[in-house]
């Protein structure tokens, strides 16, 4: 029953930060960072690079709650471990990855 439960929420989950990752690959416009922000087009000098850029970061981050979810199949510590050191590090590595990658394309 436990296995269950960890993929009814892990799986959603995973995919949730996999399609944020591709949807910002594949975005025409900038992609921002978090709700409630905006980038300008004119902001970015190279649209298509940032927003691959965005999208690589974001599946990176996906990664984690994939391998803890398969780990978590045979055995939940193990899955659990990697998903909390994951999400640990990966949570304030975000703001600096975006960070980042908005100096590196913003238009000068």
């Amino acid at each position: 029953m436990g296995n269950i439960i960890w993929l009814v929420i892990m799986i959603p989950t995973s995919m949730l930060f996999t399609g944020i990752g591709i949807y910002a690959w594949r975005r025409k416009k900038p992609m921002w960072f978090y709700s409630g922000s905006t980038v300008g087009e004119n902001e970015i000098e190279d649209i298509p690079r940032y927003n691959r850029a965005n999208g690589i970061m974001w599946l990176v981050f996906s990664f984690v709650f994939w391998i803890s979810t398969i780990l978590g199949l045979f055995n939940m510590a193990a899955g659990g471990i990697v998903l909390m050191i994951g999400s640990i590090m990966g949570i304030p590595l975000l703001p600096i990855t975006y960070s980042k990658i908005y100096k590196k394309f913003r238009r000068k």
